[in-house]
């Protein structure tokens, strides 16, 4: 039976992230239940560096990573992980209540945001309808992310420390031993002193199988789209565009336009296909606010952002089952808030403190402690 001291469970951004951090303090496992990290949730995200987005936590916790994104350690990333993008929020006339709204809450959590009007959008984003407009916000230090480059680095970072990462291995069994805790992942088993579940859409199936209490982590599925941009036109320097209610968000990706309804339906754990409703509602409602006209969706996908009941981040020992580590509900913000979420979670493992940078910001560990939903004994 091999020996570590962690194994992390789950190889998306959360789990190759603090697999990262944990292996500087002790040796680590990373497994998972796919051929490739990263396959579901991960992988099918257009992930943005946005301050006035996300719970009050992952708002903090997405400022307590910025500096590591935008200038990562040495050696940790061959090319930037960032990209200056900004972020327009856009309102009709029946969402002026809703834009004010997201602006006094980003301006109390300290984000960079202003209003800037109908005229400076339109500069902005030409696309969008003059008529359609009513108000608009912006964002000038919002950030795009490099995905697949990000989780790249943190696994070849990981490596590089001695970590392993072991695929193609799905946990059948979580059982306490002692001090410690027996973890059986496709033909191996593993002695652990601590288990970090990070399985994404998975973990209250994770929770269940270790004796843990779930928590009422919500897997939604969240749909996207590609298609061609206006003829003629350059659409590179566009912002990332959002409704003021989130009904729907577009952005330039790879030379492409990228939609999504921002659609949340409840789904069990599952590899999630989009649906043609969700699809055709992504073109229609970047049709009624902008001059584009869908005429060929290029690619369709879905994946499950997964929720804890009050949308906040779950980062935090069970409280009630010891070394049995929760690092789940990520909901829309799990890539941009992956380096102060790690580096949170391997501070609580091993020290049983956050970091005193992130303390200072204002979060304290009972704001993301499992132990805020009252789970009852462990079973």
């Amino acid at each position: 039976m091999a020996v570590y001291d962690f194994a992390v469970i789950g190889a998306g951004i959360a789990g190759a992230s603090v697999a990262y951090e944990l292996q500087a303090s002790g040796r680590t496992v990373l497994l998972e239940r796919e051929p490739l990290p990263g396959y579901h949730t991960t992988g099918r995200s257009a992930a943005f560096l946005v301050e006035s987005y996300g719970s009050q936590a992952a708002r903090l916790l997405t400022r307590a990573g910025r500096g590591f994104l935008e200038e990562p350690p040495d050696g940790f990333a061959e090319h930037p992980l960032v990209d200056p993008k900004p972020v327009l929020w856009i309102a009709r006339p029946d969402q002026c209540e809703s834009l004010e709204a997201a602006l006094q809450t980003a301006l109390q959590m300290g984000a960079d945001v202003r209003r800037i009007g109908v005229p400076a959008a339109l500069e902005l984003c030409p696309a969008l309808r003059s008529d359609y407009l009513a108000d608009a916000l912006v964002e000038p230090g919002a950030r795009s992310i490099d995905v697949a480059g990000l989780l790249e680095c943190f696994l070849r970072g990981f490596r590089g420390r001695g970590g392993d990462v072991v695929t193609k291995s799905p946990v059948t069994r979580i059982e306490r031993t002692g001090e410690g805790w027996r973890v059986d992942a496709g033909r191996e088993s593993y002695r652990v002193g601590v288990v970090v579940n990070a399985a994404g859409a998975w973990c209250d199936p994770v929770a269940d199988m270790a004796g843990a209490r779930p928590l009422g982590i919500q897997p939604m599925r969240r749909t996207a789209i590609t298609f061609d941009p206006p003829p003629a036109q350059d659409i590179s320097r566009w912002p990332c565009v959002i409704d003021a209610d989130e009904d729907f968000y577009f952005k330039p990706e790879g030379g492409q336009v990228l939609a999504s309804p921002c659609d949340e339906t409840p789904f069990e754990p599952c590899d999630v296909t989009p649906d043609d409703y969700e699809v055709a509602l992504a073109a229609d409602r970047v049709e009624r606010a902008t001059t584009i006209s869908v005429k060929h969706i290029r690619r369709r996908w879905a994946g499950l952002r997964s929720f804890a009941p009050d949308r906040s981040p779950v980062i935090g020992m069970d409280p009630r089952l010891d070394g049995f580590f929760w690092l789940a509900g990520q909901g829309g913000f799990g890539i941009m808030t992956s380096p102060g979420a790690s580096r949170s979670a391997a501070s609580l493992i091993v020290d049983g403190r956050l970091p005193a940078d992130v303390e200072a910001l204002g979060l304290a560990a009972a704001h993301l402690s499992p132990a805020r939903f009252g789970t009852g004994s462990a079973r």
